[in-house]
């Protein structure tokens, strides 16, 4: 699903343009969500306690979708808070992901998300595992930026909350 508005981060004092040229498109950023190896997620427990990880994952259907262990730090907190972060690897091509993470309990979307992480890692994982949780962080607003040309490229995507 695509971007219902493309246009410039709020940032104060980082000096990013006001002009459009320069921003990135949306294939830009959806092709290393796409590309990516290792996702960095950010949750928050019920009372606030934040937490950060690394998770493999993939890129379908216009969401990230990858598994947790249902008693693990990163699963307890999106079951009770699934507002979550996502972060690429890189500093220097910058994508930031802001959504909600949403378990994914259907059985068509997994089967189809299982060649690609295959693909994608060399294995597959068992979604029917009782002690796994599979989310899909269903994105609202996506920024997305190269670091060498910061304030010309800076870019935020906003998409529909519904």
């Amino acid at each position: 699903m695509p971007p219902i508005r493309r246009l410039r981060p709020k940032m104060e004092h980082y000096g990013i343009s006001a002009s459009p040229d320069g921003m990135l498109e949306w294939e830009w950023a959806e092709s290393r969500l796409q590309a990516s190896r290792n996702y960095w997620v950010s949750t928050a427990s019920p009372d606030g306690q934040p937490g950060a990880a690394p998770v493999w994952a993939v890129w379908l259907d216009g969401g990230l979708i990858f598994g947790v262990g249902t008693t693990s730090r990163k699963g307890r907190h999106l079951l009770a808070n699934p507002r979550v972060i996502v972060h690429l690897e890189s500093g220097d091509d910058v994508v930031i992901v802001e959504g909600r993470a949403e378990p994914l309990t259907d059985a068509a979307v997994l089967d189809r998300m299982l060649p690609v992480y295959a693909e994608k890692y060399g294995i597959t994982p068992d979604v029917n595992d009782p002690n796994s949780l599979y989310l899909r962080v269903v994105p609202l607003v996506v920024l997305a930026w190269l670091e060498k040309d910061f304030p010309n490229s800076a870019t935020r995507f906003e998409f529909n909350a519904n």
